[in-house]
């Protein structure tokens, strides 16, 4: 999961779905099994068949398949030998097909390729989706009236994902029963605390001793996303409506109020991370305060309140600080799967301080 993790830290630009290059090298494959297994299996599908790939980092490389008559997204593992439970596309394409069932904002999923003797990984191929991505989390690309509308469509569909029931879905066996919070916390701990080369950090010390002690909370079972951002949603061209949640790379049966404190990250972490609300005049901008989001969340999803979110913040500012230190140890070994690794690993300190003073605030 190395390059989903930097994809974690990534800012950028606002984008148009569509945006692609030229297959990589090390990403290429046999086009003429690809078609020979399209035709077999999406129906519908009649070439001629054109193959480039987006532009993005994802460590799930991403193509775009264009023909006469329409155009789909094929997701595949990387080429070669994976890490063992990364990379998994039969998990996404199961989670996204299952909650198109329920009316869920996803794209539709023609089909799964468990034969790697196509192209040389497992794939699936869903629609291609048309609307627009945002980086920029204060959504300054559409007028100041219509920002407060974009967020609002945001948590929306984030807290109908956190109503959803998994076994209605038929997603009740598609994570862990319980101590998701803790199991979280147990994860980044021995992730940064196993990679000594990066070094060690006083607050991320701090923190890690933290969640060692800390009571993982009661938590209900839900669908949790893993990596919702504003950049992992496709809106419609012209309207604040999300049209498409993607990325369900890091989703599983989960706590949804950690899941809701990681989106919520984006009023805590460090205002270079160009999705980052901190120190911006929300009011000035159009935007809501966060307190103001929490509570259309609550109502979202008929809770009279949340817990003190704090733990949660926490938990998540120190996740990103490990998956950055994570960075830093492959930019030092010279295996960073980035070249923005060294503009990444600036920020490490500054998420860990962020945490720690949270969690120092909580004793207040």
């Amino acid at each position: 999961m190395v390059a989903r993790q930097e994809d974690q830290a990534r800012g950028g630009e606002p984008r148009v779905t569509g945006a692609t290059v030229a297959v990589r090298a090390n990403a290429g494959f046999d086009e003429a099994k690809l078609i020979a297994w399209l035709d077999d299996n999406v129906p519908g599908f009649e070439g001629p068949l054109s193959v480039s790939q987006f532009a993005g980092g994802q460590s799930n490389p991403t193509f775009l398949l264009t023909t006469p008559a329409r155009r789909y997204v094929m997701r595949r593992k990387p080429a070669g030998p994976v890490l063992k439970g990364a990379h998994a596309v039969d998990r996404e394409a199961r989670v996204i097909t299952a909650l198109e069932g329920l009316g869920y904002p996803v794209p539709h999923i023609h089909a799964l390729c468990a034969d790697d003797a196509v192209i040389g990984s497992w794939f699936y191929v869903m629609d291609h989706v048309e609307g627009r991505i945002f980086w920029d989390g204060t959504f300054g690309s559409v007028p100041k009236e219509e920002r407060a509308d974009y967020m609002a469509a945001m948590n929306a569909v984030q807290a109908r994902l956190h109503t959803l029931d998994p076994s209605a879905a038929g997603l009740e066996d598609y994570g862990s029963a319980r101590n998701y919070f803790s199991r979280q916390a147990a994860l980044w701990s021995r992730q940064y605390r196993s990679d000594e080369k990066a070094g060690r950090n006083a607050d991320m010390d701090f923190l890690a001793e933290w969640l060692d002690t800390v009571p993982p909370p009661e938590a209900e079972r839900r669908v949790v996303h893993g990596d919702y951002r504003c950049d992992n949603l496709i809106f419609h061209e012209s309207e604040p409506r999300v049209i498409a949640v993607l990325d369900w790379e890091l989703s599983t049966i989960g706590d949804p109020l950690v899941d809701f404190a990681y989106h919520l990250m984006m009023y805590h972490a460090p205002a270079s991370m160009k999705w980052s609300l901190a120190g911006k005049d929300l009011a000035a901008l159009g935007l809501p305060s966060e307190d103001e989001y929490i509570a259309a969340y609550c109502r979202n999803t008929g809770r009279e309140a949340v817990p003190d979110l704090r733990p949660y913040l926490a938990l998540n500012l120190f996740r990103f600080a490990a998956i950055l230190h994570g960075i830093k140890g492959r930019m030092i070994r010279g295996n960073a799967a980035s070249g923005e690794a060294a503009e990444m690993v600036r920020n490490l300190d500054d998420f860990a301080r962020i945490a720690r003073g949270i969690v120092e605030g909580m004793g207040a």
